[in-house]
């Protein structure tokens, strides 16, 4: 009985990761699908499998073609100094700009992976996201940011250059490797 249990576990572990994350997958595709499907072509009578994933993803490439065109760079600067200038509406669009940014825009942050020493033999991976704190009163040191395990948060720590030390390795894996609260392997640099 006892290796019964032992092969069950081990189907288990090869099985549940891979079902979990398709069910996960097809889950927000067909529920994104459906209410796409509705707000876009309800009116039409379409309801095709994908089409309100398609449309939207052929309207993003679509404002990412024009916006990255020098003719409507006024527009954009124009729409984006409304939403500076709007009290509430500026503390939302500017943090979720810069968050953007930082993952995938040009101006990517969490692009040098760091090991920080939070206390004696203690230590976070974070990435630094500022380098001079002086403007804060704070010479010497550096904005660390480290991300949750299991989470898409993090905390922002103002950290000792001299407690900090880069790591060799790939952003993206430092990345992963702290998301999956170190179960992730990383590959040798």
């Amino acid at each position: 009985m006892k290796r019964i249990f032992n092969y069950f576990f081990k189907g288990l572990l090869i099985v549940f990761p891979v079902f979990a994350t398709l069910y996960v997958i097809i889950n927000s595709i067909t529920w994104a699908n459906e209410r796409l499907n509705s707000l876009f072509f309800e009116d039409l009578g379409l309801n095709f499998p994908g089409l309100g994933i398609f449309t939207v993803f052929l309207v993003l490439v679509s404002l990412g073609f024009l916006f990255t065109r020098a003719f409507s760079r006024p527009v954009l600067s124009l729409v984006e100094s409304l939403f500076v200038r709007t009290p509430l509406v500026k503390l939302v669009y500017s943090s979720l700009r810069d968050l953007t940014e930082a993952f995938v825009g040009e101006k990517k942050r969490f692009n040098r992976p760091v090991r920080v020493e939070l206390q004696s033999g203690v230590f976070r991976l974070g990435f630094i996201t500022e380098e001079d704190l002086a403007r804060l009163n704070l010479p010497g040191h550096k904005a660390v940011y480290c991300p949750h395990s299991y989470n898409f948060s993090g905390n922002l720590f103002f950290v000792m250059a001299e407690k900090i030390t880069p790591l060799d390795m790939n952003a993206s894996d430092a990345m992963r490797y702290v998301v999956s609260a170190g179960i992730t392997k990383i590959d040798e640099a």
